[in-house]
């Protein structure tokens, strides 16, 4: 009867619901995508083809110049300033397949923008007003010279200011930040921006996309950013042209296109939302129904989000301004005005100093943004720092980073999931957890369901909460955004929040991380070629 009972439970729970988008991603890719993919393989194989057969019929004429490419494209990696976590799976592809090796990385090692993009991204920053935070600089400087060199790297790194007069409320779910995000569209009196990774048409959206379309037909400057790649399963291709015939501004992040560079790995994975200059949104929080908990394909869905109310959701806008800019087209550009929107506005009066900040591949950002504000919390910390994540998938350094604080004596607490979304990913995540627990580090995994949540907060000071996974995507090839925040009550809020989110997970204990030899010889192997995923 039992046996019965479940079968039927599971038979409910694979059955997809209309507006389920979640359980059909994994049965559903549109053709477009499927077709730019085989075009991109097909590209580069023709082309490892055509170089082979040089060298083959041509020998010593071909050979030569491929030997020198060859050499060329060693060294060059070698002496470039990335990450050794990533040149070293490069040097391995090109050592055992030099031809393949050399096409694929003339093609694809490059993370830079093209061209066109940057002079967008340039253009619409020079039209963007100074911020002189001289006076918050100095204010924080005399109340904590460690946060004050945080946020002047912070600033130099990601070109942004230091705010104070601004509010931030905590949301532990999506559910709580919907149900807010929805009030406050509401009131929108000048403009609304929306910018997400993921934008699926269910409970959330169409609740959201009836406030923006009657605020549109009212006058209101509507704009809306969603990633092309991230919402491929969630939206038809031509979404983007049914918005604007409701009067919203909308565009499609970096078009998945088949062209022979790495541009299909710089995402916006940024979740923004801005209404009049006045409030801001931001966290993990797509606009998409298991965010909120409607739908359930990995159990309890746990998310968090803040809510900026003051001057620092000027940044935000900033930020959105640029994504659109630099993805509309020239001949487009004079339906989308976004000049004169004002200066950031006072909403409170609270102590707390606020830097919202943006991530993403150079030259667009000349650093590691988001690794270097982590690294920095981690080596600060004296008393405790508390993590969660999706994904921990980390570089030497991040990895050192954790483990330091570990052995150092703080108590450094990792929540990830117990329920995996990419089976694959999860089992890379797994893969860390002996050399970090080794060291003294807390790993729990969140039991009833996903936690999508990331967030690092220390010492009941200091907290960063945003789009950011510790992963080589957010941290190295994703548009991200984050908000650095000291001395805010919301800080409190979070502390709370996690310690209930530690009651629901599992701890991780070092007789759970025994593996065989073929595991951990698969580990080894998928860990080493992580940074080119």
């Amino acid at each position: 009867m039992k046996n019965e009972k479940r079968n039927e439970k599971t038979t409910k729970q694979k059955k997809p619901r209309r507006g389920d988008a979640s359980r059909l991603k994994a049965r559903y890719i549109p053709f477009r995508f499927l077709f730019v993919v085989f075009l991109i393989v097909l590209g580069t194989l023709v082309l490892s083809t055509a170089v082979a057969a040089l060298a083959y019929f041509f020998k010593l004429y071909a050979v030569i110049p491929i030997l020198l490419i060859y050499i060329f494209s060693i060294l060059k990696i070698i002496r470039s300033e990335d990450n050794p976590d990533y040149k070293i799976p490069w040097l391995i592809l090109i050592f055992i397949f030099p031809i393949f090796g050399i096409v694929c990385y003339l093609t694809f090692y490059s993370r830079r923008l093209p061209k066109s993009q940057q002079k967008l991204i340039k253009a619409a920053r020079e039209k963007q007003e100074f911020k002189d935070d001289a006076a918050e600089l100095a204010e924080l400087k005399e109340i904590s010279p460690l946060a004050h060199g945080q946020v002047k790297m912070l600033c130099a790194q990601s070109g942004v200011h230091l705010y104070k007069n601004t509010r931030i409320k905590y949301f532990p779910l999506g559910e709580d930040m919907f149900a807010a995000m929805l009030e406050d569209l509401k009131k929108a009196e000048k403009y609304i921006f929306m910018e997400y990774f993921i934008i699926e048409r269910g409970t959330f959206w169409n609740a959201v996309l009836e406030v923006l379309k009657e605020k549109a037909a009212s006058g209101v400057v509507v704009a809306v950013v969603y990633d092309d790649i991230g919402s491929m399963r969630t939206l038809p291709g031509n979404y983007f042209k049914k918005l604007r015939k409701l009067n919203i501004n909308a565009v499609p992040f970096s078009r998945f296109r088949a062209t022979s560079d790495g541009e299909f790995n710089n995402r916006s994975h940024r979740k923004i939302t801005v209404i009049d200059g006045k409030v801001g949104y931001t966290g993990g929080i797509n606009i998409a129904d298991e965010y909120i908990n409607v739908t359930h394909p990995l159990g309890h869905w746990k998310d968090t989000a803040v809510r900026l109310e003051g001057e620092a959701v000027f940044e935000l806008m900033k930020m959105f301004i640029v994504d659109f800019a630099m993805n509309v087209k020239k001949r487009e550009r004079k339906y989308f005005d976004f000049e004169n929107l004002g200066s950031p506005e006072q909403g409170s009066t609270e102590e707390s100093f606020v830097v919202p900040f943006g991530d993403g591949p150079v030259p667009v950002y000349r650093d590691n943004v988001a690794k270097n504000i982590f690294i920095s919390i981690l080596a600060q910390a004296k008393d405790y720092v508390y993590i969660t994540t999706p994904y921990l998938i980390i570089d030497n350094e991040l990895a050192n980073a954790i483990s330091a604080a570990a052995v150092r004596g703080v108590d450094v607490r990792i929540i990830v999931p117990h329920k995996p979304d990419k089976r694959i990913i999860h089992f890379m995540t797994r893969s860390y957890y002996p050399r970090l627990v080794k060291n003294g580090v807390k790993i729990y995994e969140y039991t009833p369901g996903f936690i999508h949540s990331k967030l690092m907060i220390s010492d009941d000071t200091t907290g960063v909460v945003g789009t950011i996974n510790l992963d080589y995507r957010s941290l190295v090839h994703h548009f991200e955004d984050g908000v650095w925040f000291y001395n805010s009550p919301a800080l409190a809020d979070i502390k709370k929040d996690f310690s209930d989110t530690v009651e629901k997970s599992k701890l991780i204990k070092p007789e759970n991380l025994k593996n065989n030899f073929f595991r951990k010889l698969i580990e080894a192997i998928i860990r080493l070629f992580a940074p080119m995923l």
